[in-house]
C-alpha cells in the first residue's frame, strides 16, 4: 500500500506542473490586464482533492516566475490562486456549480491592484476588475466546469489522496 502523503505530494506536483505548462503554453494570453489564463481552469480541482491547493499555489508561483512577473505579482497573484483554491475546497460539499466562484472572486479583486500598483497600469481599477473577471469566468466557470463535468466520471480513479490539506 502506498503512503497517503506520497500520493498527496504526487498529485500536488502533477497539478502544479500542468498549471505551469498551460500558463506558459498560452503565455500571450496568460499575463496582463486582459488575460485568459487557461491554467486557471484547474482551480476546479480542489473540488476533487485537497492536493490541488498546494499544487495550484506552487504552480502559480513557478508560472509567474517563468513568465517574468515582478515579485509583488509572484506573491499576490499566487496568493489569489491559493485563496481561490482553499475556498473551492471548502465549498466541495455544496453545489458543484459554486466551485469556480472563489478563484473568480479572489483573482478579480487582487490582480487589478497588482496591475495598478505593481506594474503601473493606468486603467481604472473597476475596469480591470471587469477585464480580469471576464478572463476568470472564461477560464474557471466555462472551461473549469467543462473539466469538472469530465472528471466527475473518474473521481475515485484519478484522485486518490485522502489527506486533508486544511
Amino acid at each position: 500500500m502506498k503512503n497517503k502523503s506520497t500520493i498527496f505530494l504526487a498529485e500536488a506536483a502533477a497539478i502544479g506542473a500542468i498549471y505551469v505548462v498551460l500558463t506558459l503554453l498560452f503565455a500571450p494570453l496568460s499575463y496582463g490586464e486582459v488575460q485568459i489564463r487557461f491554467s486557471e481552469a484547474l482551480t476546479i480541482l480542489p473540488y476533487f482533492t485537497p492536493a490541488a491547493i498546494p499544487g495550484l499555489f506552487v504552480g502559480c508561483i513557478i508560472a509567474n516566475l517563468f513568465g517574468g512577473a515582478i515579485p509583488v505579482d509572484i506573491l499576490f497573484g499566487s496568493i489569489a490562486t491559493l485563496i481561490g483554491a482553499v475556498f473551492t475546497y471548502k465549498l466541495r460539499n455544496c453545489s458543484r456549480f459554486l466551485a469556480p466562484i472563489p478563484p473568480i472572486a479572489a483573482n478579480s479583486i487582487i490582480v487589478p491592484f497588482v496591475l495598478r500598483f505593481g506594474y503601473g497600469v493606468n486603467l481604472p481599477i473597476p475596469l480591470m476588475i471587469l477585464t480580469v473577471g471576464i478572463g476568470e469566468v472564461i477560464s474557471c466557470a466555462v472551461i473549469g466546469l467543462i473539466l469538472q463535468t469530465a472528471l466527475l466520471k473518474y473521481k475515485g480513479i484519478i484522485f486518490r489522496s485522502q489527506k486533508s490539506a486544511l
